[in-house]
């Protein structure tokens, strides 16, 4: 296996103010990437530019966007033309969850849920797709979930959004192959961010890891190269394969029990 080089490269990562996506942008910043920080909190994505300036001596360029707002690709692209920047690589890590009934969700944060996870990741990929497959040596990594693999009752919006990603970004993969452009789905479980702290619903159990120990495990698939998707953590990828095992209704049910148990709720009987 041979490590990508990514030193002369520029990779945008969406959601980088924390997180994920923060572990995304030390880690390529520390393989030489520039990189472009996305996210509204523009204090964070200003004090990570910073730090990875100085710690890494790469570009680091800070963008405050709302990425619920409608049209957000073709705004951060031009963004980027008029700053002169080009990119070689995307890391969509931007996203949100909603927890609990779907009938007793606000509906204006499940559209946000959606436009997030979904419309504006579909949004900005499309806008620079050419250019990151015209290059031909960077990355294109979709956060996806482990809630991808099966419907999850109580998360029910959230599991459909990253259903959707994991089948958009296995599609893309195999529509690059041959551009050398590597594109992955990641598929964290548990992870120990601030996306629990915003979920509300219940507290949730289980084994967490960190957002270091997920970014390695993307790594090291990009590094080889080989894979539409990979799952963080070796329980989790065992777990994608039980619902094969089962019923479509079994595996329903048995996500809502695990899903109940997991965040101190009563599972439905059924």
């Amino acid at each position: 296996m041979i490590p990508i080089d990514f030193s002369g490269q520029t990779t945008i990562v969406t959601g980088a103010s924390s997180g994920i996506g923060a572990a995304f942008a030390r880690e390529l910043a520390r393989r030489g990437s520039a990189v472009v920080l996305v996210a509204r909190r523009r204090d964070r994505l200003e004090a990570l530019a910073s730090e990875l300036r100085a710690r890494h001596g790469v570009s680091a360029t800070a963008i405050s966007l709302d990425l619920s707002e409608p049209g957000a690709g073709p705004r951060l692209a031009a963004d980027l033309t008029r700053r002169g920047i080009t990119v070689d690589g995307l890391v969509n890590n931007a996203g949100f969850g909603t927890d609990g009934a779907f009938h007793q969700e606000d509906p204006d944060r499940l559209a946000d849920e959606i436009a997030v996870d979904v419309a504006n990741l579909v949004d900005v990929t499309r806008a620079f797709i050419e250019p990151l497959r015209t290059s031909g040596r960077g990355i294109l990594v979709n956060l996806a979930s482990m809630a991808a693999y099966t419907p999850a009752p109580a998360m029910a919006v959230y599991a459909a959004c990253k259903a959707f990603v994991l089948s958009f970004t296995e599609a893309l993969w195999y529509e690059s192959r041959g551009t050398g452009l590597r594109v992955l789905s990641l598929a964290p479980g548990l992870t120990r961010t601030e996306f629990f702290d915003d979920l509300g619903g219940g507290t949730y159990r289980g084994s967490f890891q960190t957002p270091e120990q997920v970014v390695a495990t993307a790594m090291r698939a990009l590094d080889r190269g080989r894979r539409p998707s990979v799952q963080s953590g070796r329980l989790n990828a065992f777990t994608v394969r039980l619902p094969r095992i089962f019923t479509r209704r079994r595996a329903v049910l048995l996500s809502g029990m695990v899903a109940a148990r997991s965040s101190g709720r009563v599972a439905a009987a059924g």
